[in-house]
């Protein structure tokens, strides 16, 4: 008699690279066609999932559209949690700073377009949050720890606002990748050319730094 391999099972797949594909999948339709256009059934179909999995692990697409927007917003604190500023000395720890934030907002336009839907429904997942109101409030306090290690260094003016500081470095950061497409079709420049993206760089960290000079 023959001898026959034993059937093999079918391989489970790994309950976090699942959620991880779904997430994925959900931020590139979420940022294609925002809340109301995304479709769940096709966030399905780019993880060879099904719907009730993903309501399983998310609720409902609403609760997947909040995960996603955690996600993508932790992404970015946690860059910057990374840098271990206080390492710097506080002009050095600034341009750092500016530098890293100006390349995630380049390197993820899909978070860029995120926020913009998010600001379309006023916010209102992002107050239900309270996991990024925590992660922003963090770099806000980063900001104001580096503002007075700077001004008590003399290197930095006094009484510099943190969220004033967040809104210059994350407004031009912003603004270049959320209105990238716009700005070519009137202007007929490229932004994501190397060449332009090293000039703001570079540009966004010299303004940053001559508005906190002193004097």
């Amino acid at each position: 008699m023959p001898d026959t391999a034993p059937a093999l099972r079918p391989r489970q797949r790994d309950p976090e690279q699942t959620r991880r594909a779904i997430l994925d999948a959900a931020l590139a339709e979420f940022a294609d066609k925002g809340l109301s256009g995304a479709r769940v059934d096709e966030i399905a179909a780019r993880t060879a999932t099904t719907k009730r999995m993903i309501y399983y692990y998310f609720g409902s697409k609403e609760g997947l559209y909040a995960a996603v927007l955690e996600e993508m917003y932790g992404g970015i604190r946690d860059a910057e949690q990374a840098l271990e500023l206080d390492s710097l000395d506080p002009v050095a720890a600034m341009t750092r700073l500016v530098e890293v934030t100006f390349d995630y907002h380049a390197a993820h336009p899909a978070f860029v377009r995120l926020v913009a839907v998010e600001n379309i429904h006023q916010a209102r997942h992002l107050r239900e949050s309270p996991s990024i109101s925590d992660r922003n409030d963090a770099v806000i306090r980063m900001l104001r720890a580096l503002l007075d290690r700077g001004e008590r260094a003399g290197v930095f003016r006094a009484r510099v606002d943190a969220v004033d500081l967040h809104l210059l470095i994350s407004g031009f950061c912003f603004y270049r990748v959320s209105n990238r497409h716009t700005l070519q079709a009137i202007f007929g420049r490229d932004l994501t050319a190397p060449a332009h993206a090293a000039a703001h760089r570079r540009m966004i960290v010299e303004a940053v730094l001559a508005w906190l000079r002193p004097g």
